[in-house]
């Protein structure tokens, strides 16, 4: 087992990122290759920046790359907000959703101190 599959922030962001893929797979294929394609993609980014950070021997290069996992949350939160003003994702599932996101947020933001 690798050392960021034991850790609890990458566990919530892997869920995190797996509701966003089904989120991204509910939208209307015209929206396949600019908000799906994004969504996935920064989604992924969190997941695979936070291990890329455990592998990283230097506390500054984790950092770095915990920052970026952190940008990437963010990022997500911004399409959904823009996907609910369009009427493609519901307040229910968007209050699901960036709660969610702010506990990664919280969880890299403890890393990123330490």
């Amino acid at each position: 087992m690798f050392k960021f599959q034991r850790l609890n922030v990458w566990l919530k962001a892997k869920n995190y990122s797996k509701d966003l893929f089904f989120v991204a797979n509910s939208l209307p294929v015209s929206y396949r290759y600019s908000f799906t394609d994004q969504l996935v993609r920064a989604g992924l980014s969190i997941t695979n920046n936070i291990a890329e950070g455990t592998g990283r021997i230097s506390k500054p290069e984790q950092r770095n790359f915990f920052n970026m996992s952190k940008g990437s949350v963010y990022e997500t939160v911004n399409i959904l907000l823009i996907l609910s003003e369009m009427g493609l994702v519901d307040h229910k599932k968007l209050d699901e959703l960036t709660n969610k996101a702010d506990e990664v947020c919280k969880m890299l933001s403890g890393l990123i101190r330490k």
